[in-house]
Formats: structure tokens, sequence, C-alpha cells
């Protein structure tokens, strides 16, 4: 079980690693918006970047994971992305261009890594016979956590973004590629056959998970990007106030993630996703509706907590059949990852035309319709892993 366990502690780094990279850039988007003199509307075309490198690397990724495996592309995606934090870096004092381009760079790395880690937690989770991928996610929250914290001390002291971002990215490139040399090596890489990638993108179930997801990236997203531009703009909290709200909001999803497995032990995923749904839109009602910025943190909390296990049990749901995890999971990635590039600037233009918290009633929609197919998510009868229904 050696192997195993490095494993396990390989995968924890990754998914922590992600979630800190990303939220130390969420985390300054505020600034970034003031610095580059935005708009909403403008802020969301610079999300959109990310978003763009995002989804197309990840309908590549499942190919470059079956070629060269998870180990590898997580290595070089990390390397990648940290070298995007630093292109980032280098260009916010030019304008907004490179920054994008910067961003599309980062977006595309980020989403290999995304999908290779999870393919190997699914791998992991196989291996060890329990769900574990929950945790796994956790893992990424409480690096989100560590971000946005690190984020808010840098606000406090007047650290300007660019130097948080180079340190950050310097750190993400050196330091993940070689954590992640414990990773088992994939067992579909010599056995699947090529068009199984292609084949997964006509499964009924697949797709369905994928849209399932698709709401919970929706409205994980909209957290990330919104929570601090919507309580400095909307409520008129201070800025560090602001990001106390996002690290407020992704310490409930970590909480929840930490926790997840036992909740799915003995309800199954189909009831915990569908009443962690109605939480969520509790949560965001209070957020777009309530009178006060302590409403609104509360909501925040609220909200996070609902949406935390959508993205792990449609990760683990995807992978069931390990033969067929990383095309799937790819699949199911690819689905849900429209949501980041549909949702930053969606949320931006409606936004523009109202405010940012009335824009994100379109996030209470999408989760009324991920609790309606959350059947989907029914863990698959040839599904090697223990996990209840």
């Amino acid at each position: 079980m050696s192997a195993e366990r490095a494993a396990v502690r390989a995968v924890y780094a990754a998914f922590v690693v992600n979630g800190f990279a990303f939220a130390s850039w969420a985390s300054r988007i505020p600034q970034v918006k003031e610095q580059l003199d935005l708009s909403p509307a403008e802020l969301g075309v610079v999300l959109f970047g990310i978003a763009v490198g995002s989804v197309v690397g990840l309908p590549l990724s499942g190919p470059l994971i079956h070629r060269f495996g998870s180990r590898r592309v997580v290595m070089v995606g990390s390397g990648v992305g940290g070298l995007g934090l630093i292109a980032v870096a280098i260009g916010l004092p030019v304008g907004v261009a490179p920054v994008v381009a910067a961003l599309m760079v980062a977006g595309y790395a980020m989403a290999s890594w995304d999908v290779g880690m999870n393919v190997q937690g699914a791998l992991v989770e196989q291996r060890i016979g329990r769900a574990i991928m929950p945790r796994f996610h956790a893992g990424f929250s409480l690096g989100t956590v560590a971000g946005a914290l690190g984020g808010v001390a840098m606000v406090a002291l007047d650290v300007s973004v660019s130097a948080h971002l180079a340190v950050v990215g310097a750190a993400v490139a050196l330091g993940l590629p070689l954590a992640v040399r414990a990773f088992l090596p994939d067992r579909e890489e010599h056995e699947e056959p090529t068009n199984h990638g292609m084949r997964a993108w006509t499964e009924r179930r697949t797709l369905l998970v994928g849209v399932f997801v698709l709401a919970f990236a929706f409205a994980e997203g909209a957290g990330n990007d919104w929570i601090g531009v919507a309580l400095i703009e909307d409520y008129g909290a201070p800025e560090a106030v602001g990001t106390l709200g996002l690290a407020a909001f992704l310490t409930a999803m970590t909480i929840v993630r930490w926790t997840g497995p036992a909740l799915l032990a003995r309800h199954g995923r189909v009831k915990v996703v569908r009443g962690l749904a109605v939480i969520s839109v509790a949560g965001l009602a209070l957020f777009v509706f309530g009178p006060t910025t302590e409403t609104a943190i509360t909501g925040a909390v609220l909200w996070g907590t609902g949406i935390a296990l959508g993205f792990p049990v449609g990760m683990s749901a995807g992978a069931d059949d390990p033969a067929l995890a990383a095309p799937r999971v790819s699949v199911v990635s690819s689905v849900a990852y429209c949501a980041f590039l549909a949702g930053p600037p969606g949320i931006g233009f409606i936004g523009e035309h109202s405010s940012v918290t009335r824009a994100l009633i379109a996030v209470i929609v999408l989760l009324g319709l991920a609790a309606l197919i959350a059947g989907a998510v029914r863990p698959l009868a040839s599904s090697t892993t223990p996990r209840p229904r």
C-alpha cells in the first residue's frame, strides 16, 4: 500500500496547489478591475480569457492523458500554468491584451492539469476501494482558502498584484512537478482503444453528468469571480471585507467537501446533492436580496455549502468505470467548463444593465436544473468501487 499512500499524498498536493493558484488570481480580481479601469462587462471579457483557454484545453486533455499518462500531463500543466501567472504579472502594467493572452495560456494549462489530477484521483479511489474524491476536492478548496486569505493579506499590506502573482506563479511552476512524481501509472494507457474518447461524447449518461457538473461549476465560478466585486460595488463593503467574503464562501466549501464522504455513505449521491442544491439556492437568495453586508456574507457561506459536492460527485460518476475514466472525465469536464466560458462574461454583461447581484439569479436557475437531473450521477452497476446509491 506504500505506492497507493504516496499517490494519495501526491493527488492531494495537485488539488491543493491548483486551488491555491486559482484563488490567488481570483482574490485580486477587484484590484485588476481597478488597475485596468474596467467596467463589469469589460472585466467579463478579461475573465473570458482564462475560460477560453480552459475550454480549448479540456477536450484535448483526454487524448493527452491516454498517450502520456496523468503524471506527465499534470507536471507539464502545472509548470506552464505557473508561468502563465508570471506572464499575467508582467502583462498587467502594460494593458488588457497581454493579460488576456496570459490568462488563455494559464487556463489551457490548468485545464489539462485539472483533468489529469481528477483521472489520477479516480484511479486512486478505485485502487483503495473507497470514495475519497470529495476529500481531494476539499484539498482544492483548502488551497483556494489559503489563496484567498493570502490575497486578503496582500491587499491589507498593499502588495501589488504583479508582485503577488509572480511569486505564486514561480512557486507553482517549480514545486508541483516534483510533488506529482508519485502518481500511479494509468491503467488505461495501454488498454483503451483510441476511439473510446470520441465514443464517450455520444453517451447519454456521460453528457447528463456533464450538464449536472456544469451547473455546479457555474455556481462555483460565479462565486469565485464575483463575490468580492458584488460585496464591494453593490454592498459598499471595503476591499478587504469583499475578499473576506470570498474566503468565507471557499471555507464553507472546504468543510463540506472534507465531511462529504460520510454524508454520501449514509444517504447516497442523489439525495445529498439535491438537498445541498436547495441550501445553495437559499444562500444565493440571501446574497442577492439581503439588506446588509452581513446577510450577504451569510448567504455566501450557504452558497458555498450547497455547491460543495456537485463537482467531485460528478467527477466520481464520470469515472465509475475505471477502463473509461480518462475519456469520460474529459467529456464531463469539457461540458462543465463551458460554465467558465459563458459564466464570467454572462454575469458581467447582465450586471452592466442591472447589478452583479441581480445577475446571479441565473445561478439559481441552473442549480434547479441540476437538482432535476441529479439521478444521472447514481453509480453504475458495473462500478468496482463500493459506493452507495
